[in-house]
């Protein structure tokens, strides 16, 4: 009997380990973080808001170009992967891009400390025209393949 339950134990634990050395590893993704605003706005929505609520717009909208631009020769959209694009998935190019994205999450975390201690100085005027300015840019970003040479 005892024998029969260590068999079917060692039987059990090699299948699992079976189907856990099948999983396939997913593909890095070139693009992760937020990279899409919820509403593009117009100049008479951004003046009827508060100065609080201009400073988190901005905020968002530098989030989103820190997560995309850098990027924009590889993907412009969520879900392209290094597979996708045929760049070989080795440690190196793996490894590059995790310190890429290190890199941008510091850069970002680092941008919204300052701009959250600076921002507040600023005049509401020139934080409504840089939001147009941020919105108008990632609006480009759906003409993007426009400019394309195949």
């Amino acid at each position: 009997m005892k024998a029969k339950t260590t068999l079917f134990t060692v039987i059990f634990f090699m299948l699992i380990s079976i189907g856990f050395a099948q999983t396939k590893k997913k593909s890095p993704q070139l693009i992760t973080g937020k990279v899409s605003i919820s509403k593009y706005h117009n100049l008479d929505e951004l003046n009827k808001l508060s100065k609080g609520d201009l400073l988190t717009l901005y905020i968002q909208r530098i989030e989103v170009i820190v997560n995309i631009l850098p990027n924009i020769a590889f993907a412009t959209k969520p879900n392209v992967t290094m597979a996708s694009l045929g760049i070989p998935e080795t440690k190196e190019n793996i490894k590059a891009l995790e310190a890429n994205r290190e890199a941008s999450v510091e850069y970002f975390d680092s941008t919204v400390e300052f701009q959250k201690s600076v921002l507040p100085y600023s005049d509401s005027g020139d934080l409504i025209a840089a939001i147009l300015f941020y919105e108008e840019t990632l609006k480009s970003l759906h003409t993007y393949n426009d400019f394309k040479v195949d």
